[in-house]
This record gives structure tokens, C-alpha cells and sequence, in this order.
């Protein structure tokens, strides 16, 4: 039999958290950000699950497009990233995909191109990642309007730096910067929102926002946890306890010897690891949990095990079942004893972690 390590996909918290985002937004309209594959929790099953919540997908490149087609849906699909080559705006008017240009290649692309599909415009408003400074634009519609693709214009885009820090200047200068730059064109939609954005006191999301963490239960905003932000937990990581033992006072716990029992502990050994996914530098501390009562790692991350302190649960035998992250241990918690963030986590789970999708009909994908 196959190891027992699983990634448990909740697809009514999933759809839960999109409906709040939409709550959210007011009268902006949510497009479900389902980029690197779902966060980790599978593209096809996710966009399924939002199918008749979500009126457009937002993926990174056309690779994941192609995902949400091969799953049967039919929504328009926003490419953040745009095409990498021109040969790719064939398939975006074939298969009703909507790039972001953001740069003078792919303009010429589609002002060269026989191929039409209907596109938007980033702006860049300080991210400087990508996108066209505004005082670029005047020049970019003149292009397209000479080319005669402007009627496929569907509106503009920016990306918000410092969304999660509710403190930070740096959302509303963007902001501003956004809505004087697109000003002269008034009727064409804009798209600001990140899962940040959604809980900012006051933020306005125009038309288009696009929700991406928040929708996985995890949380976009700097000190605050999913559930606090009325999130519910979507991924849910359990690995079967393998051995315990008793670690006796001066002896020390896996690699580097980091960890020495102060007395005698009881101690299990969970198969998972760092070729998991799970973070390796979750050190001594970071919780977990069994049975719904929380415990802590103790020692180094290996690469397919780590340690647990099961002092508090003395009645656990191998073969229980250990929760990593998921209702008793948000994904939160774990990335900031990590140094990381839940994005992380969750997108960068293995394939060894097999993806258990829970229909909301009651059945298990």
C-alpha cells in the first residue's frame, strides 16, 4: 500500500470563501485567481468547484489556460503574464482567452497579428514589475486605435506592492496613480483587487477584482490569520505517525543534533518531509496536531520525516493520523514559524502528496 500522506481538498470552504470575497467586493465582480495549479490544490478541481460562482478565471500563462479548457469549462480565462510568443494569440481568440499586454513585444504582436482576441492593459502604478507607466498609455491607445484592435480592449489592470500592510501609504498612491491614469478612457473596466485589497477599510475595487489567497483560506493581510478574516481552511495536510519512542533527558533529535530533551519525552516520527513540501525550516515549536488536540515539532525537518513532541497526547500510536496545517493548525501559523508565507506552502506541496478533492455531493476524487 501506498503511504497515507494527503493533501485533503475542502471544495465547499473553497466555494465559501469565494462567495465572501464576492461579499466583499461590492459592485466589482471576482474573477477566481487559479493560478499554480489552484495554489497547490488542483487547477481542474478548483475551477470545477467555482463553475457556476465564478464569471472568469485568472490564471498566469496560457499553460494553465489550457487546464481550465481540458476541464470542460467555457468562462474567459485572463492570462496575467500575457502570451510569451505571438503564435499564442491564435489560441487566446480560439479559446476565449484574455491576455494583459504589458510591454512594447506584445503590442507589436497583436498589432501584427491577423488573430483578435479581446485583451487588457497593465498599468503600472509602482509595483514596477510589469507593465506601461501612465504616461505611456496616450501613446499605447493611439497604437492600438492605428492598428484597429482597440474595440478588443477590455480595460486595464494594476497590481497593488503593499496591499497586505493595511498601514502602508503605498496602496492608496497607487491607487490614485490608477484612476488618474485611466480616467480618460471612462468606460472601459479596471481591475485593481488582490485578496488584500478586499480588506482594506474603504478600498475601492472598480469593476473586476481578483481574488487569489483568500480564496485557498489563506490569509493576505500581515498579522492576521484565514479564519480571523472569516476564512475557512481548504487544504488540509496529514501524514500517518510512523514509530514513537521515548527520547531520554540529554538525548538529541535528528540532524545537526539541534534539539536535546530537557527530560524524559515521548517523541513520533510523521512521514512527511521536506520533499513534501513541507517547510524545512519549520523548526522546534512550529504546531501540529492529532486528534484535534495541538502539538509541537521538535528537531530539523528531514527530507520524508520530522519529529513530534507527543508529551501531551499520550495515547497516540503509529498509524494516527497527524494534521500539518488545516482546521486545528491554520497554514498561517505554519508559514510564520517557517519565515515564509502561505502562498508558499501550499503551492509548493510535491506531487509525492496526493490531492483528495471532497465533492460536495459527499464523494471523494
Amino acid at each position: 500500500m501506498p503511504r497515507t500522506t494527503i493533501a485533503r481538498v475542502d471544495l465547499d470552504a473553497l466555494r465559501h470563501n469565494y462567495t465572501l470575497a464576492c461579499q466583499r467586493a461590492g459592485t466589482a465582480r471576482a474573477m477566481a485567481v487559479v493560478k499554480a495549479d489552484g495554489y497547490g490544490h488542483g487547477i481542474r478541481e478548483v475551477a470545477r468547484a467555482l463553475a457556476d460562482l465564478a464569471p472568469k478565471y485568472a490564471v498566469a500563462c496560457l499553460e494553465e489556460a489550457l487546464a481550465i479548457r481540458d476541464a470542460g469549462l467555457n468562462q474567459p480565462v485572463v492570462l496575467l503574464q500575457g502570451v510569451h510568443q505571438a503564435g499564442d494569440l491564435a489560441e487566446c481568440q480560439a479559446l476565449t482567452l484574455e491576455p494583459v499586454l504589458h510591454s512594447d513585444t506584445q503590442l507589436a504582436w497583436l498589432t501584427e497579428s491577423r488573430h483578435r482576441p479581446r485583451f487588457w492593459l497593465k498599468v503600472n502604478t509602482g509595483m514596477n514589475r510589469l507593465g506601461f507607466r501612465p504616461g505611456e498609455l496616450d501613446g499605447v491607445m493611439a497604437r492600438l486605435a492605428d492598428a484597429g484592435v482597440l474595440p478588443g480592449l477590455l480595460g486595464f489592470v494594476t497590481h497593488l506592492a503593499c496591499a497586505d500592510d493595511p498601514d502602508s501609504p503605498m496602496t492608496a498612491r497607487q491607487t490614485d496613480t490608477f484612476v488618474r491614469a485611466t480616467a480618460p478612457w471612462p468606460r472601459l473596466a479596471r481591475s485593481l483587487g488582490n485578496s488584500a485589497a478586499h480588506f482594506l477599510p474603504d478600498q475601492p475595487l472598480f469593476d473586476w477584482s481578483r481574488p487569489g489567497i483568500m480564496l485557498y483560506g489563506g490569509s493576505p493581510l500581515i498579522g492576521a490569520t484565514g479564519p480571523a478574516l472569516g476564512l475557512k481552511p481548504v487544504m488540509t495536510l496529514e501524514a500517518p505517525l510512523l514509530n514513537t519512542r521515548v527520547v531520554r533527558a540529554g538525548e538529541s533529535v535528528g540532524y545537526g543534533a539541534g534539539w536535546v530533551a530537557s527530560q524524559d519525552t515521548r517523541m513520533g516520527m510523521v512521514a512527511i518531509g521536506y520533499g513534501d513540501g513541507y517547510p524545512r525550516h519549520a523548526g522546534t515549536d512550529t504546531p501540529a496536531a492529532i486528534g484535534g488536540r495541538r502539538i509541537r515539532l521538535i528537531g530539523r525537518v528531514s527530507m520524508d520525516m520530522l519529529a513530534v513532541d507527543l508529551t501531551g497526547v499520550p495515547e497516540a500510536r503509529p498509524g494516527d493520523r497527524v494534521e500539518l496545517w488545516g482546521p486545528t493548525v491554520g497554514v498561517d501559523e505554519v508559514a510564520a514559524c517557517a519565515g515564509t508565507i502561505a502562498y508558499e506552502l501550499m503551492t509548493g506541496l510535491t506531487a509525492r502528496v496526493p490531492r483528495q478533492h471532497l465533492r460536495r455531493d459527499g464523494g471523494v476524487d
